[in-house]
């Protein structure tokens, strides 16, 4: 891969990596009301996600996902089912009574492993990705050089501009967390979010793989 192709790669990435989405809006969420250094896990989790999709697309299982409407399907139903499934435990969720919360209080009783392992079902849940993967890689591999080192700068790239981008958004989200401590507030938040969680699960179900 030349220089002049990295940089396009580049371009491509930082648009997609910028661009709000399901994993923005988990970790968003989880920093507002939680801290932006448990929301470090959340970025984790979802660029340990993007290793896996990249993994499986450049070893041909995504070439298949493409081109199977059934295992499209499968994966893309279980999919919006997890994302429609995390919007509904937002809806739901018992309210903190806040006037009782400190801030110390605020970021408390969540699992970081919790948080890090939704993240990463948050990042595999689309198969799309796979097929953007699938359709992007190739463009930018020299099918003469050894593969490794090249997709090594690709995932590196995305992963890294991905995290990135990510915790910029957790720090935005965390500076909300005072205004959030309001009872009112904080229940517009959560049925908000999780009501944007649904609305990508349905969006994910109702979408092809074209």
């Amino acid at each position: 891969m030349t220089p002049q192709h990295w940089i396009i790669y580049l371009s491509l990435v930082l648009v997609a990596t910028a661009t709000p989405g399901p994993a923005v809006l988990y970790i968003t969420t989880h920093s507002t009301l939680h801290g932006w250094r448990k929301a470090i896990f959340a970025a984790l989790g979802n660029i340990l996600g993007l290793f896996c999709l990249g993994v499986i697309a450049v070893t041909g299982l995504g070439a298949i996902l493409n081109t199977s409407e059934i295992i499209f399907a499968c994966i893309k139903y279980a999919g919006a089912a997890y994302l429609i499934y995390l919007g509904c435990r937002m809806l739901f969720q018992k309210q903190p009574n806040f006037s009782e919360l400190t801030d110390q209080i605020l970021v408390r009783d969540i699992a970081t492993s919790k948080i890090f392992l939704q993240a990463l079902g948050v990042a595999l849940s689309n198969p799309k990705a796979i097929v953007f993967l699938t359709a992007l890689f190739p463009q930018f591999i020299n099918a003469d050089q050894a593969l490794v080192p090249q997709f090594t700068v690709l995932i590196a790239t995305l992963m890294l501009f991905s995290f990135s981008f990510l915790m910029l958004y957790a720090l935005l989200a965390h500076t909300a967390k005072t205004w959030l401590q309001n009872p009112h507030r904080i229940k517009v938040f959560n049925r908000t979010s999780g009501s944007i969680f649904i609305g990508f699960g349905l969006l994910l179900a109702a979408s092809s793989n074209k």
